[in-house]
Order: structure tokens, then sequence, then C-alpha cells
């Protein structure tokens, strides 16, 4: 291998060299090496799962240096992960012998804290400013809240933190926020003093380095056109993530001549929550007349089957820039689907087939369960430690250590004993009442000196403290006698959590609908610990949950099942993939059914399809924990937009329904559970008996599936919760409801 060097005319050609280009383009398909070798201009790279993106990038940046195209200092990557910049950098190591030390490869806040160090005057900083993390931010803004007497509890910290850096994210500074009422015009006013502080403290956070940098360049003309003359080409990964300003920022640094080579997947956007915008790259097009747009279709990961599969399914989308993904592979294993009874018979299910693939060798390492909601975790969780399996919960944390659970735990641990010191301290003021850390602090001094514990300190100290004393006893007093699950219900109510996250707006109210769901999951832990144990008391379950809190997770070497949201899923790939909980209002999500658009909610499971390489497994189930009271939901519309052939029904793939000739002849017709309604929808007989969990057609709402039933014959009626209409009450004479 050639010396390290740095580039320079007397050594520039070296790169002339046929052999080396060669070597280069070796095992690229057609489509791969058609992208690394465009000519100087702006391009979309539509880079299906799988279809080796990576490599294309980073291969173009080294084509584009081995043909004198441009020099490493004179080409911009960008990415989205430090892990993802790390990963090209290596790989160019691999493949040029050049120094990479200097090239601009990072992400966008790398490179924008780059640009900034470099011309901290002209941006108005101190040469030595400091960055704020996500925590010191936090705290900034509280210390600025508390000089501003800003109240806390109308205006919580966090909502502050999350309205700043979403407003900086879309390139707002606050003069230019609209206000249309008092709360968030306060909300404005500190944001501008925020502004301030920190530029007179010399700070800034992360979402002021790209707005600060964006800036810097919009107003500065010669040092715009200095870094549009370096850099003639601005590579781009995972372009579809891309947010506005950071589009803005991007189409500043490629001016009107320079070449945007830009490598994303429109089926792969899925965090439009965290600000993405996937028009960016319809814009792209318009805003630079791009006149080639590469797809890259062939997978190297997936077989055929799974393949077909996803091609299916994504192919209902609107507005898409349209590609087919295909391989040379086989089509391998049709994707098994199980509809279990319950959700604990599905986590059930589940388990055998781990533990049959562990038999015939497939590493637990390589099988992750995906699922939509972190709370879904919690039964999976349940039944592999119970079976003895190990699992590790990728990007996040398993069930009874994530932070709402631990508050819940440490409401029911205090009233079932006073004297847990640590419990007390982790819900004193969470949800905030105003005990603030001095008084806290006052409390464990006034502990250590009369020898006693935190609660009998508090019971004495008068005040919010107090208060907080009477608000535990109160819930011993209510819960005493109830069931367990009730407990928990009324401790959740009643302890302020609920509507704590209820009440979280902007940014946030994403992450604490999750939570919720985590506190209702709560509510169902406690009712199958009730169903499965001789001894459900409070302390019983408390035990049980301590248990399984932390000792199952593996070790970061130990050979480990993979469990994960499709969120955290995207850019891994494992040999089995199972995805759960594939009923109507779990995925697809109960909010984008109710906003009526399910495009991002079936790009996501498109995500989940193509993360499995040689098996795939589609569950669900008739019944799921809820709340701590079952509920019956519809399988998952995704399921019917997978074409039959595909699909191996690991359970009875067909149901009897009741149909009607034309002349009105009562038939038995054998269709598939996902087939569409029967065209003359016949009323049952006033003496059926509606099954709960039963599904139905009507002809008015649609599909549903019983949930209730009172009575009988004529004068009976019928609860139905259907897909599209909701829950309703029927009476019998008139429901006119045909079985599914």
């Amino acid at each position: 291998m050639l010396p390290r060097f740095v580039w320079g005319k007397s050594c520039a050609c070296l790169w002339d060299n046929p052999a080396m280009n060669s070597s280069l383009l070796a095992g690229l398909n057609p489509e791969q090496r058609a992208a690394v070798e465009l000519p100087a201009q702006s391009a979309l790279i539509l880079a299906g799962a799988g279809s080796g993106k990576t490599r294309v990038l980073t291969t173009r940046i080294a084509y584009l240096i081995s043909t004198s195209q441009v020099s490493p200092s004179g080409l911009l990557a960008v990415t989205f992960t430090n892990k993802a910049a790390k990963e090209m950098v290596t790989r160019l190591s691999a493949m040029l012998p050049i120094n990479t030390r200097g090239m601009w490869i990072g992400t966008f806040h790398g490179l924008c804290n780059r640009m900034l160090r470099a011309h901290h005057r002209e941006a108005n900083l101190p040469q030595t400013f400091q960055i704020l993390d996500s925590g010191d931010q936090l705290s900034a803004i509280k210390r600025l809240m508390k000089a501003m007497n800003v109240d806390d509890e109308k205006y919580p910290p966090r909502e502050m933190q999350h309205f700043i850096s979403g407003n900086k994210e879309q390139g707002l500074r606050a003069h230019e926020v609209e206000a249309y009422d008092p709360y968030t015009r306060r909300k404005v006013e500190v944001f501008a003093e925020y502004d301030a502080q920190c530029q007179r403290e010399g700070v800034v956070d992360f979402s002021e380095l790209l707005l600060r940098c964006y800036e810097l360049l919009a107003r500065n003309q010669a040092l715009r056109e200095h870094y549009q003359d370096r850099f003639k080409h601005i590579l781009v990964d995972e372009f579809q993530d891309t947010n506005p300003l950071q589009y803005r920022w991007l189409k500043l640094l490629a001016g009107q001549s320079n070449a945007l080579f830009a490598v994303g997947d429109d089926d792969q956007s899925i965090y439009a929550f965290r600000g993405a915008n996937v028009g960016n790259m319809q814009e792209l097009l318009r805003d630079f007349h791009v006149e080639s747009v590469i797809k890259l279709e062939q997978n190297y990961r997936s077989h055929g089957n799974i393949l077909d599969a996803a091609n299916a399914l994504i192919a209902n989308n609107r507005e898409r820039l349209g590609k087919n993904l295909w391989t040379d592979a086989d089509k391998g294993e049709q994707i098994r689907v199980y509809e279990a009874g319950t959700d604990v018979d599905e986590a059930a299910f589940i388990v055998e087939e781990i533990k049959q693939l562990s038999r015939e060798g497939v590493h637990l390492t390589e099988m992750a369960l995906l699922y939509r909601s972190n709370a879904q975790s919690r039964v999976l969780e349940h039944a592999l430690v119970s079976a003895g399996l190990s699992y590790r919960v990728y990007g996040g944390l398993r069930f009874f250590e994530r932070q709402e659970i631990k508050h819940a735990l440490a409401y029911l641990r205090l009233m079932e004993n006073t004297d847990d010191d640590n419990a007390l301290l982790r819900i004193i003021n969470f949800p905030t009442r105003g005990i603030g850390a001095r008084s806290i602090e006052q409390l464990q001094e006034a502990a250590k000196q009369y020898n006693t514990t935190l609660w009998d300190a508090a019971a004495r100290a008068g005040g919010k403290v107090t208060a907080f004393v009477g608000i535990i006893e109160a819930l011993r007093s209510a819960t005493k006698g109830l069931p367990l699950p009730e407990i928990m219900e009324h401790v959740l109510e009643h302890s302020g959590l609920v509507a704590h996250y209820q009440n979280e707006t902007g940014a946030k109210k994403r992450e604490a609908q999750e939570r919720l769901e985590n506190l209702n999951e709560l509510i169902s832990s406690a009712a199958l610990f009730v169903h499965e144990n001789e001894d459900d008391s409070l302390t019983a379950f408390l035990t049980h949950a301590t248990l399984e809190s932390g000792e199952h997770q593996a070790g970061d070497s130990e050979d480990a099942l993979h469990l994960m949201t499709v969120h955290a899923a995207k850019g891994l790939e494992f040999h089995t993939v199972f995805i759960t909980g594939l009923e109507e209002g779990l995925f697809p999500h109960q909010n984008s059914i109710d906003n009526g658009d399910l495009d991002e909610e079936r790009r996501l499971m498109y995500v989940a399809i193509t993360r499995a390489r040689r098996r795939l497994y589609l569950t669900f189930a008739q019944s799921r924990m809820l709340h701590g009271k079952t509920h019956y939901g519809l399988v998952s519309s995704f399921l019917r937009e997978l074409p039959e052939e595909l699909l191996h029904w690991i359970t009875p793939r067909f149901t009897a329904r009741k149909t009607f000739d034309s002349g009105r002849r009562e038939t038995e017709s054998y269709v598939s559970a996902f087939g569409g309604a029967p065209s003359i929808p016949a009323p049952p007989s006033p003496k059926s008996a509606w099954r709960i969990g039963q599904q139905v057609f009507h002809q008015k709402f649609g599909e549903g599936v019983v949930t209730d039933s009172e009575g009988s014959g004529n004068e009976g009626r019928v609860q139905v919760n259907f897909k599209r209409a909701g829950s309703k009450w029927l009476a019998l004479e008139y429901a006119k409801l045909t079985p599914i």
C-alpha cells in the first residue's frame, strides 16, 4: 500500500491509475456503478433497503478523488450519526492511501461546529465557546426561568426546552415566532432571554449550532462563496431524514453550480416526529434541476418472498418516487403468520419458535422481536424471563426500568412501606409540587438529626412537604382492600402521574404518549400477575417487578435476543424477525388512523419487513390486555395488503361465514379471514348468541369485533368495536350483523 500523503499537484498524477479505478468499481452492479461514475452534477440516488447505499456513497467519494475530480479536502460528506461517519472514514482509508483526518466528513452538528470554530468572530462567538448537551440546556433554562419568576408548573422547563429547540430547528428566532396568546408570548419572552443568556455566557446548544452556522453563511457573502468554491462536491447520506433547516443549509453550501449527491429512500422516511421532511426529496429534484435519478433496487439482504411482501405493501402509499426491490437469491420461505387467542398466547408462541430456531443452530443474536410501541415489550419480556432466554432491549430500557414505571412503583412502595427513603426521594416532587432541592436537603438534615426516616421528618415539616404526606396517606386509605389492578389504576390517576403526561405538549407530546401507554401496560401487568399467582398482594407484585427489572438483561458480549421498536430497528438486519402486535390501533397506531394518514405507518411496516434476511413472522392476537382489561381488536389492515401466496398461516387460514345467494338460500362459504365483505349481508337469527371476540360485518359501519352483549333475542343488544366507526351498541332486532 502506498504511504499516506497530503493532496497536492505533485501527487495528483498518482490517481490517474486505471488499475486502481478498476479495483474501486469491481463488484458493483450496473446501477451502483452508474451512480459512482456520474459526472459532476446534482443527483438523487434512491437506495432501497439492503441495496448497498453506504458502499455506493463511499465508493463515489473514492472515485472522485482517484480520478482527480476533487481533492480530499475539497468535498463535504454529511451523515446523521457519528457511527456512520466513522464507518465511512474507515472504508475510505481501506480504499485509498490518503490522510482522512482533515476531510470534512461528519454529522450536521459536527460540521457546523467545525465551521463555527474556524469563524467564531464572524459568528459572534468566543473562540472557546462551549456546547450544552440536553441536560445542561435544561439546567440553563430552569435557572433562567427562576430569575424571570416564570411559574415552572404553568410552564414546565422541559416543555420550554422543546419549544426553543423545535423553533430553532425550523430556522426561527424568538422574534420570528408568532404568538397568538399571552401564554405563547411568555414562552417567546423566555426564548429571547435564553438566547441572550447563552450569548453572554458563550455557550450554544445543539440546535443553535446549525442555526448559527446557517445564519453565518446566509449573511456573509464572502465566507459563503469561499465554501462554495471549496466544496464542489457535497454528498449526503439518509437524505430522506433531513429537516427544513438542514436542507436550507445544504442549499447555501451548494450554491448555483456545485454538485449535491443525495442518497436516500423515501420509503424509509419514518422520523417526521423529529422534524424530518420527506418532501425535501421532491424539492431537491426541483431546486437543483436533477436529471439523474438512479434507483438501487437490487437487494443483497433478503430472500424474494420477503421483498415481494415489502413491495406489495409500500405500493399502497401515495406520492412515492417509486422503486421495486429484487434479489438474485431464491424466493425462500413463505412469511409465517400466527393468530393468537391472547397477547400472552402470542408471546408463548414466539418463545417456542425461538427455542426451535436455537435448536436448529440460529443464534439468539440473529433474531429480533419488533413492536410498534414500547409498552408491548412487557408481555414479551415476561415470557422470555419465564423461559430463561437471554434478551437485550436495543435502543431503550426494559419495561420495569423505564422512568414512568419507576415513578409509579415508587408510589406503591412508599404506600406499602413508609420507611422506604429512596421511594420517597424519587416522588416527593414528581409530578412537580413546589418542593425544591433546599427543602429536601432540610428534610434529610432533620431525619439525620433526629435519627428517623424521611417520612417521619416529612410528617412534621409542614407546608408542601406535609401535603405530600397527605397524598400518600389518601392513596393508602382509598385503595385498602381493592384488587391489585384497581389499586394500580387509582394510584396512577390520583398521584398526578397520568395528568402530568397528558398535559405534555409540543415535541414532548409523542414521548409522553408512549409513557402513558407504558403506565396503562403496568395495570395489565398487575392483572396478569393476579391471574398467574396465588399471592396477589401488592408486596408480592413489587417483589416480582424487582426480580424482573434487571437481572435478565444480557451483557454486550452474550448471545441474546434483540427486542426493539421498529423505529430503533432501522439500519439493522437479522436472520429471523418477529413483527408482533399486528392489530388496528397498535400497528398501524391509533393516532395515524384517527388522522387518516397511514403513509408513514406503512413506511414503518416496510422498514420492519425489510429487516429480515431469511425468515419473517407476523403475529397478532384476538384479545389483548389493555388498562388491566381484556380488549378485542381487529387484525391490522397492513396484513390485508400482503399477497396471500406469500403467506403461510400457522393457525387456520380460513373461517366459516354465513352468506346468502341471490335466491336467499343460506349457504356456507369459506373465505380468507382478510377477505372482503359479502355482497348481501344476512341478519342473524334472533336467537343467535354473539361470542365476545367474534369478527362481524355491518352494511353501514363495516368490519368490527364484538366486545360485549346484553340480553337475548329481539330484546338483546350487542356492543361492537368497528374499525372505522368506533364502538357502538346495536339492538339485535335491527343490527343486521354478519359473522366473518
